[in-house]
Order: C-alpha cells, then sequence, then structure tokens
C-alpha cells in the first residue's frame, strides 16, 4: 500500500472534529521532539497501537515496552518510512530505558477480557501490573502524560493515582483513563442510524469505562437528528455493550484490541497537539474531576502544554441521560474505591 494511502487511513476525526493528522497541527519538520512509550506493546493492543503511533508524524522516539517479545515488534515497525526512530525493551530491568524522557506514556498491558470474564477477574489480574508500572513511570518520567487503557479503566486509574501520591508525583492534569473507544463506538453506532456522514458526527460520553457506566450523550450529539427515544435507548445500550459484541463475536480469540489501539492512538494524538500548543483541543476522558461528587469522572477535556487545561461540565441532559447519571454512580463509586484499596493495601 502506498504511503499516501496509509496517511488517508490514520485521518480520521476525533472528538474535537480535529484530523488525526492535524491540519492546524506542526509537520514533522517543525514539531517538536517527543517520545512516546507503549507499555505492553507486543500484546493484541499493544502491536496495532505502536503501529499507529509509528505512523504518527508528532512522535520523534517510539519506545516499546513488555516483559518479552518487543524485539521482534520493534524491528519490524522500525521499518515503516516515517519520522520516529523506534526502541524495543523486554524485561523489567530495561523499564527504566523505557520510561526515561517519555512526555506521554500509553498503558495497554495486561489480559484482554475473555468470554465469562467479569470485571473483577480482569482487576485481579492487571491491578498489580498497573500498579508495577505506574511505580516505575513515578521514577524514570514523573511528569509524562499517562494514557491508561489497562482494564478495568474505572479501577486502574484510581490505582495509578495512589502510586503516584505516594511517590509524591501526582498531578491530577496529567492522568487519564482513555475512554475514547466508548466515544468512537457511540460515533459509528449514531451515524449509522441517523444517516449521516460518521466524518461529521460528534458524541460526548461520561461517566465511567464498563457497562452502565458508560453515558453517551446523545441529545448533544452532532449533526442533529430526529431518532425515537426507543432508538436512543437501543444506540445507549449498544454502546455500553460494544466491548462484550466484539468479545463474543470473536468467540475466546480476543477482545476489542484493534478498535481499542485506534481510540489509543487517538487520545494520545490529542495529548501530543496539547503538548505542543495546538489550541482547542477536546476530548473525552475519565480523570480526576468536580463534575460530580466521585473523584474521578468521565466527561469533555480540555488539553494542553501541562495535559488537562479545563474539565470542561456535562451541559443540558435529557430526563432518560438524568436518570443514566444516577444509576451509573453506585457503580461507578465502587470500581473506584475498589482501586484506592488495593493501591493501599498492598
Amino acid at each position: 500500500m502506498r504511503t499516501s494511502m496509509l496517511k488517508s487511513i490514520v485521518r480520521r476525526t476525533s472528538t474535537s472534529g480535529a484530523s488525526y493528522v492535524s491540519r492546524r497541527g506542526l509537520s514533522s519538520g517543525s514539531a517538536p521532539e517527543r517520545k512516546v512509550a507503549v507499555l505492553g506493546a507486543a500484546g493484541g493492543i499493544g502491536q496495532p497501537l505502536s503501529l499507529l503511533m509509528k505512523l504518527n508524524p508528532l512522535v520523534s522516539r517510539l519506545a516499546l515496552y513488555d516483559i518479552a517479545g518487543t524485539p521482534g515488534v520493534a524491528a519490524d515497525v522500525s521499518h515503516i518510512n516515517t519520522r520516529s526512530e523506534v526502541a524495543g525493551f523486554a524485561g523489567e530491568e530495561q523499564l527504566g530505558q523505557a520510561l526515561e524522557g517519555a512526555d506521554v506514556v500509553i498503558i495497554p498491558a495486561g489480559v484482554p477480557r475473555k468470554p465469562g470474564m467479569t470485571r473483577d477477574d480482569l482487576f485481579n489480574i492487571n491491578a498489580g501490573i498497573v500498579k508495577s508500572l505506574c511505580t516505575a513511570i513515578a521514577k524514570y518520567c514523573p511528569n509524562a502524560l499517562v494514557n491508561m487503557i489497562s482494564n478495568p479503566v474505572n479501577s486502574t486509574v484510581p490505582i495509578a493515582a495512589e502510586v503516584f501520591k505516594k511517590a509524591g508525583t501526582y498531578d491530577e492534569k496529567r492522568l487519564f483513563g482513555v475512554t475514547t473507544l466508548d466515544v468512537v463506538r457511540a460515533k459509528t453506532f449514531y451515524a449509522g442510524k441517523a444517516k449521516v456522514n460518521v466524518a461529521e458526527v460528534n458524541v460526548p460520553v461520561v461517566g465511567g469505562h464498563a457497562g452502565i457506566t458508560i453515558l453517551p450523550l446523545f441529545s448533544q450529539a452532532t449533526p442533529k437528528a430526529n431518532l425515537s427515544d426507543e432508538q436512543i435507548e437501543a444506540l445507549t445500550k449498544r454502546t455500553q455493550d460494544g466491548g462484550t459484541e466484539v468479545v463474543e463475536a470473536k468467540a475466546g480469540k480476543g477482545s476489542a484490541t484493534l478498535s481499542m489501539a485506534y481510540a489509543g492512538a487517538i487520545f494520545a494524538d490529542a495529548c501530543l497537539k496539547g503538548l505542543n500548543g495546538v489550541p482547542d483541543v477536546v476530548e473525552c476522558s475519565f480523570v480526576q474531576s468536580n463534575v460530580t461528587e466521585l473523584p474521578f469522572f468521565a466527561s469533555k477535556v480540555r488539553l494542553g502544554k501541562t495535559g488537562v487545561e479545563e474539565v470542561l461540565g456535562l451541559g443540558p441532559l435529557t430526563d432518560y441521560e438524568k436518570k443514566g447519571l444516577e444509576a451509573l454512580k453506585p457503580e461507578l463509586l465502587s470500581s473506584i474505591e475498589k482501586g484506592i484499596k488495593f493501591a493501599n493495601a498492598s
């Protein structure tokens, strides 16, 4: 496939409507040096995510880390004729090298969800992995923007926050739970039902990143469409169950790895643009928040040179959305508290 065709593939709209390779952004010739580290780069999400980050002209150095298998992934990706220099790191003894000097750290490490697995099953495995990786981040690149993909995000982000607090490096502006896949799904499903061009669609998704904690605000979707209450309810449920839909379709052979890698690349690109001073970069993300009484919450966030520039409010909600908001709070709070308890107990 020719390079021009590849570039057209990655030019997709983000939540803010800016293109993946921004028209307003900086060309590779004038872009600042930026190092991105991917932790879990040899996994199902990590490999396609590494590929997509290699295609991003805002990245000058790409560090790929995993417990094993990364030298091969790095060698493969490094042959692609784009700006960034790629290095692979394997094993705990090389984690520090992978992280040193990183501007953005993306964490897709851990196990994916399989049929029959609950979020609790995921937590029991991934919580320890996230804790240990965040301990290293606090030591080797405490000022990096951390993009948490490892599930359950509703718990792993609070774990990361507690680890950073203990290390004395916590900055709430630099820690993000990546909920972009919920936005990507909401846009796709809405466009299909509303019969509009998906490239022009914008749908904020708030709350958390699992089941009923995912609350797409279709009343605020643009372009506007006259959808019935039943259609909105069905779109909401499909967005909430999007991960399960893919897990079941793959019949035990994986989870939503490719769409998650795409969503992770979109959010990392937004972080890089913010760091580089591109104005009005807005994405939804699970962050420390005062939008509700919960300590962490996903909503629209304006990104800037230090990470979170502004956490934006929810805007007007329909009665259906207000009901969904109240329904998600107990489950989301429980997940947040579970993460905090784990981080402080071990």
